[in-house]
This record gives structure tokens, C-alpha cells and sequence, in this order.
């Protein structure tokens, strides 16, 4: 039976994409701080405090797969100088535990999915960025850069690495649209900062889905960004979701507002990011939900 070991299987990403590996007929093995007893007969969860080797090495031996989403959820809370090094250590520890466990791993897993994000290119405007675009000065991007580098001695044990350079997730289960439902149903949605940032988002459907077809197919290595071909600016992102609603779109959030609640992170929300997956369309994925309507259509149910 094949297997898939993922780190980081707990969390939103994770669980979805576990819930894809089962009913494709994978065996799944979450490594988690959490000691969960499963109710699933091929999914195990092996405890793993992220950042060193242990008992849960034993399932790399001729593993099909290991997938590293592990890390600290960057928008859970203010960005503290403690936050920001809890954000940072907890996703190099994590890669370099991976990374030399498989080095200690005779039957080697073929391929090693390692997550990032498209915080990587920082903020640029309307300016359209490609996987070949050089990382960010700033704190998301050298985060981003040092998170794929964690992992990337493995390709010198002879094993594919792929690097999910991951966008805005839409699902209505976390994340960032059950926000952005509330104040929008109460009649108050509104442009968050001017409204002109770019917005770069991907159904959760697609998200996993990309995931999984990367994994599978062998030809497939190096960066991709998974984001829709299409994104676009947040005040149309916003005026969609109303309209889906069948809400009003009127009451906008100033950016001094959104600095002072939420400080520097209010970068997730008022960055302006364009980014294309260039690569992910050159490879033949076939997007499900590539443009916004109907993503949100299919997420709030309205079809």
C-alpha cells in the first residue's frame, strides 16, 4: 500500500489534503504534536514534537511520499518579535528534522512536497510575478526563502522536491473568508485599504487537488505557485462576495484601521500581490475553480 507522511496534517491544508490521500486509496501517517486516536483504518497519527527525529522516523522506510506543511499559523496573532521567531524556528526546525531523518532512511520516499507561500515576493502593485521572481527583502519573504531551504539537502539524496508556493486558500472552514462572511452578511462589507491591492486565491478544491497531481506525477519538480490563473483586485474580490450574498458592498476599512488593530500583520490583507502559476499551467493541471464567482458560488453553496 502506498504511503504519504504528512507533517502538518492537523491543519487546514493538512486535513483537507488527508482527506484527498484516503480516497485516493493512500495510506496516511499525520505527524502531530496532538495525540488523536483515528477512526480511519489507513490513517495513523505519529507524535512529533517538529523539531526533532524519533519513533515516527520508522515510517519514511519506503514511503511513497512526505509532505511538509508544519509551521506556526502566521496570522493567529500580533507579530511580536516572539511571534516572529516562533513563525520562523518553528518551520526551519521542522524542515531540518525532515531533512535528516531521510538522510538516516535506507528506502527513501521519492518525492518531498515542502509549503511555502506567495508572501515570498513580497508586495509589488500590479506588476504580475512568476516562480522565477527573486524573493522579498522584507519579513515574509526571507521567512518563505529559509522555509524552502529547510528541506532542499534532500534533492542531494537523489529525491524530487517540490515547493508549494501556496496563495490566498479559500475555504469556508478557516482562513481568511469566514472573515470576510460576517461583517458582509451584517451589511457592512466593504474595501479592505484602498480595494487595489491584488488579491491572489485559490478554491480549496484546487489547492489540495495541485497538491495531489504534483505529487503524482514524476516530471513535476521545483516551484510551483498555486494560486488561480486569475487574480484580482480586493474590492472586486469583495464586491463578488456580495453579490453572491446578495448583500451590499459600501463600508470600507480604512488602512490606518486595519495597522492599528492588527499591526504588521495587516500585510496579509493590504499587500498587493499578482502572481501567476506559470508553471502549475504549463504541467497540465486543470483547474476546477479558476475564476472568483464561481469558486464562491461553489464554497457558500448557492449552486
Amino acid at each position: 500500500m502506498k504511503r504519504v507522511i504528512v507533517a502538518g496534517g492537523t491543519g487546514l491544508i493538512g486535513r483537507k489534503f488527508c482527506e484527498t490521500l484516503l480516497a485516493g486509496g493512500y495510506q496516511v501517517v499525520v505527524l502531530s504534536r496532538r495525540v488523536i486516536q483515528s477512526d480511519h483504518e489507513r490513517l495513523v497519527y505519529a507524535g512529533w514534537d517538529g523539531q526533532t527525529t524519533g519513533d515516527w522516523t520508522q515510517w519514511l522506510e519506503g514511503a511513497t511520499a512526505v509532505v511538509n506543511l508544519a509551521g506556526e499559523n502566521i496570522g493567529a496573532g500580533r507579530w511580536t518579535a516572539a511571534r516572529k521567531q516562533a513563525i520562523l524556528s518553528s518551520r526551519l526546525k521542522a524542515g531540518e528534522a525532515l531533512s535528516f531523518a531521510l538522510t538516516r532512511t535506507e528506502n527513501k520516499p521519492a518525492v518531498l512536497l515542502q509549503a511555502s507561500a506567495i508572501g515570498y515576493y513580497g508586495d509589488n502593485g500590479a506588476k504580475k510575478m512568476v516562480e522565477t521572481d527573486p524573493p522579498a527583502g522584507d519579513f515574509l519573504g526571507q521567512i518563505c526563502k529559509e522555509w524552502e531551504a529547510s528541506t532542499l539537502q534532500v534533492e542531494a539524496l537523489g529525491m524530487r522536491r517540490v515547493v508549494l508556493r501556496t496563495g490566498l486558500v479559500l475555504s469556508t472552514e478557516g482562513g481568511a473568508l469566514p472573515q470576510m462572511l460576517m461583517p458582509t452578511l451584517f451589511f457592512a462589507g466593504g474595501a479592505l485599504g484602498s480595494g487595489k491591492q491584488y488579491w491572489s486565491w485559490i478554491h480549496m478544491q484546487d489547492q489540495v487537488a495541485a497538491m495531489l497531481y504534483l505529487m503524482e506525477h514524476a516530471s513535476c519538480a521545483g516551484v510551483y505557485n498555486l494560486t488561480s490563473p486569475n487574480p484580482l483586485e480586493m474590492a472586486a474580490f469583495g464586491k463578488t462576495l456580495a453579490e453572491v450574498l446578495g448583500r451590499p458592498y459600501w463600508l470600507p476599512a480604512p488602512v490606518f484601521a486595519l495597522r492599528l488593530l492588527l499591526g504588521e500583520m495587516s500585510r496579509l490583507l493590504l499587500d498587493s500581490q499578482r502572481i501567476i502559476p506559470v508553471r502549475l499551467l504549463e504541467a497540465g493541471y486543470p483547474f476546477m475553480f479558476s475564476e472568483i464567482k464561481p469558486a464562491l458560488l461553489n464554497l457558500l453553496n448557492k449552486k
